[in-house]
């Protein structure tokens, strides 16, 4: 469900914004208009849905945009055009009172820079958005330790904020906003003021945070790393415009243009693609066939292994050519010869947390859903394919279609 919409919008800088929204219409530039008008150009005509529960990250170069973007989600900056949606609503046409409601009970966010006050407690801090909002002091006092907990800093509440870390600190700010319960969260730039080490550890907490509560995010960031890592889909922005939306694999594998193709090129893909994209259609048979028949398929096929599933496709096992012709020689079943402990992975793991598995593994790896469904089957040589960029995303596309019906 699409929780937030952006439609058309625009935010240009200097005395003629609204005529330079009309010259942006008709194809001018922003070098134009900055040259011609002495208008800046902030955010191009952008438009993206957000869906309800993702991590939906804005990410560009400096000067791109993104933050002046996630600023309008909430009208701390003002739209010079177009339309932003909150369930359906659009945020221009509020007055303050709704504004002020949309800011505290459904959007909140965490900036950069800290922003703690430093005379107040780690709790008093946190409590800082229901303070203000006039709630009860027991009640917001169990929301900010709950808060706290959900961050780890549980029992730092007494601390001044000058006794923590940056990294604690962030996450003070994190409590801060996760304190008033809102539906989304902007976070712009939120991590990019930590060391490196204590960043990948905040992506790690994100996205554990994220696991339990399925809040709706919106974090902007300059660093595709970072993007690739958590996002569940990327905007990339250009020149104050939206160049390309996507998830991390779709822009890795198809990119728009030779913009965002010269953006991704340095990416180590095995930490992109998952099993998912690189998995083959699984050559399959059912426990009531018999080793002969396994074998006359292995033989059409030239394959030497065969994975055994049920009516319902769930996996059991697999079985080796060599097997089934012991099993027909000795008048046994395919249960008889059935490997039921296989190497299984699910489809979002990661292709280099795949090569070791696979390279020494005796049978090939199966990829399963969460239920033991047969997905696909990892192929050495589609891994090696992969980090050369051919990814053949029509036939991972068909496979997955046919093992799943």
């Amino acid at each position: 469900m699409t929780i937030l919409e952006v439609r058309n919008v625009s935010k240009l800088f200097g005395a003629n914004a609204e005529q330079g929204v009309q010259l942006l219409e008709q194809g001018w530039g922003k070098e134009r208009l900055a040259k011609e008008k002495q208008i800046t150009v902030g955010v191009n005509r952008a438009s993206m849905e957000i869906k309800q529960g993702e991590i939906f990250v804005i990410m560009g170069l400096s000067g791109s945009g993104k933050s002046t973007l996630v600023r309008m989600l909430n009208r701390l900056i003002e739209p010079t055009s177009g339309e932003i949606l909150v369930h359906g609503k659009d945020l221009r046409k509020m007055n303050k009172e709704q504004l002020r409601n949309v800011r505290r009970k459904t959007i909140s966010m965490v900036f950069q820079k800290f922003a703690l006050f430093p005379h107040r407690t780690v709790l008093e801090n946190v409590e800082y958005g229901l303070e203000i909002q006039k709630v009860d002091k027991a009640e917001r006092r169990e929301k900010a330790l709950t808060s706290l907990e959900l961050v780890g800093l549980k029992g730092w509440g007494n601390k001044m904020p000058d006794e923590l870390s940056g990294g604690m600190q962030q996450r003070v700010g994190l409590a801060r906003a996760l304190a008033n319960d809102p539906e989304v969260l902007l976070m712009d730039e939120a991590f990019s003021a930590l060391d490196p080490l204590i960043r990948r550890d905040m992506q790690d907490e994100l996205l554990e945070l994220q696991d339990k509560m399925k809040k709706t995010i919106i974090f902007i960031t300059h660093d595709l790393d970072e993007a690739l890592r958590i996002g569940d889909r990327i905007a990339l922005m250009k020149d104050g415009a939206v160049v390309q939306i996507g998830t991390p694999e779709e822009i890795m594998i198809n990119p728009a243009n030779a913009y965002v193709e010269r953006f991704v090129e340095d990416v180590d893909l095995s930490k992109v693609l998952t099993a998912a994209h690189v998995m083959r259609r699984p050559e399959t048979i059912t426990l009531d066939r018999g080793p002969r028949v396994a074998l006359e398929l292995m033989r059409e096929r030239g394959i030497s292994n065969l994975f055994v599933i049920d009516r319902s496709k769930k996996l059991l096992g697999v079985i080796s050519a060599e097997d089934a012709s012991r099993a027909m020689k000795n008048n046994l079943t395919l249960k008889d010869i059935l490997v039921t402990d296989g190497p299984q992975v699910p489809p979002e793991t990661v292709i280099n947390e795949l090569f070791e598995l696979t390279s020494s593994a005796k049978v090939p790896v199966a990829v399963v859903d969460e239920n033991g469904r047969l997905k696909g089957v990892i192929v050495r040589g589609a891994l090696l394919g992969a980090l050369s960029g051919s990814v053949p995303t029509m036939e991972v596309n068909a496979n997955a279609e046919n093992t799943s019906s």
